[in-house]
């Protein structure tokens, strides 16, 4: 006959030290916990959308002893469905200037944010031209059209700063402009208000070179007198004279 079993009071009972926590588990966990942020980089389930999490825009760099503003206008991301799943792909708006009175404008395209943005800064700088500018602003009003955008530069007093949004702004502060009054019309695509941003800041002339192209001289006018002041009297003529 089987022995019946006495409840156990605690007085046999052996002290049992707790068990080490492995490192290696800690460490596991943490990996688990980092491999989604990764497969938002990748461009996966609810990674890059548009300008969410997108690089700073300005970046200066030195090329051949010159300074070159780059900045990250707009990133898109589009999408191709395949068999196994998404494909992604990015295409980044560059603009680049020295601000001096270059600026360019490239579109990147790659599988990858950063290489999107590399390829649209290399086509940026290769395509860099100049502008004219007046001191730290316009020299004239000037009306530009792009596609559906329309884009309205004037000239203001020193001082001003640019009024205009991000997409303009980038573009007259890549080229130099400080002073300038904008209005950005018609359509808000960022490639388009760039590209008519551009289109009119390359429609600028200065009044040298319109005088110079139609040969005439710039006439020097004397600066007003103010009031109270006596006039000069005006020099003696060749033909008084004799």
């Amino acid at each position: 006959m089987a022995e019946p079993i006495k409840p156990d009071n605690g007085e046999n009972l052996e002290p049992v030290e707790p068990a080490a926590v492995e490192p290696v588990a800690v460490e596991a966990v943490a990996e688990e916990r980092v491999e989604p942020r990764a497969e938002q980089q990748r461009g996966g389930r609810g990674g890059f959308r548009g300008r969410r999490n997108r690089p700073p825009e300005s970046d200066t760099r030195l090329e051949g002893g010159q300074e070159l503003v780059e900045k990250v206008v707009f990133i898109n991301r589009s999408a191709k469905v395949v068999k196994g799943g998404r494909r992604f792909n990015f295409s980044a708006l560059i603009v680049v200037g020295d601000k001096r009175g270059r600026v360019g404008v490239g579109l990147g395209k790659a599988g990858e944010v950063a290489d999107a943005i590399r390829k649209g800064g290399e086509m940026a700088r290769a395509e860099m031209v100049g502008v004219s500018l007046k001191d730290a602003t316009i020299p004239h009003e000037v009306l530009s059209h792009y596609c559906g955008a329309k884009v309205l530069l004037r000239p203001a007093s020193p001082g001003t700063g640019i009024i205009a949004g991000k997409t303009v702004r980038s573009v007259l502060e890549s080229a130099g402009v400080k002073d300038v009054l904008s209005k950005s019309l018609g359509s808000k695509n960022a490639a388009n208000v760039v590209k008519a941003t551009l289109q009119a800041l390359l429609s600028l002339r200065l009044r040298e070179d319109i005088y110079k192209g139609r040969g005439l001289e710039i006439k020097k006018v004397a600066p007003p007198t103010p009031p109270g002041v006596a006039t000069p009297p005006a020099p003696p003529s060749a033909a008084s004279s004799v």
